[in-house]
């Protein structure tokens, strides 16, 4: 069984890293959608496979950090790209909720990036 849970931020960033006529070189914003995916055996006595509290009491500080941030000011984000909040979102909430599957960062409703570790 896989649950998803949705989480939204808003968030300014720019690419360090992107030629300097590459218009994400410049500072702008996004309205970001994170998306975490569990995936387990559904508990056969509460019929859950992670209580969506749970994943939303895990996921709280990492919100708090991110939303209405520079994402390039937060450690381990200076290259704020979708893929590495991917990455960095996993690696935070993975040793706290085991039974995540993946992450997907939404920049746009048409652009995401999915790690499954």
């Amino acid at each position: 069984m896989t649950i998803t849970q949705a989480f939204t931020f808003e968030a300014a960033h720019h690419l360090p890293h992107v030629p300097e006529t590459h218009r994400c070189r410049r500072l702008h914003g996004h309205s970001y959608r994170v998306e975490l995916r569990l995936a387990g055996e559904v508990d056969a006595y509460t019929g859950f496979v992670v209580d969506f509290f749970d994943v939303e009491k895990v996921f709280q500080p990492l919100l708090a950090r991110l939303d209405h941030h520079l994402l390039n000011e937060i450690e381990g984000l200076e290259n704020p790209t979708a893929e590495n909040i991917a990455v960095w979102i996993f690696d935070r909430v993975k040793p706290e909720l085991g039974q995540l599957d993946s992450v997907k960062v939404f920049e746009t409703p048409m652009c995401w990036a999915e790690y499954c570790g």
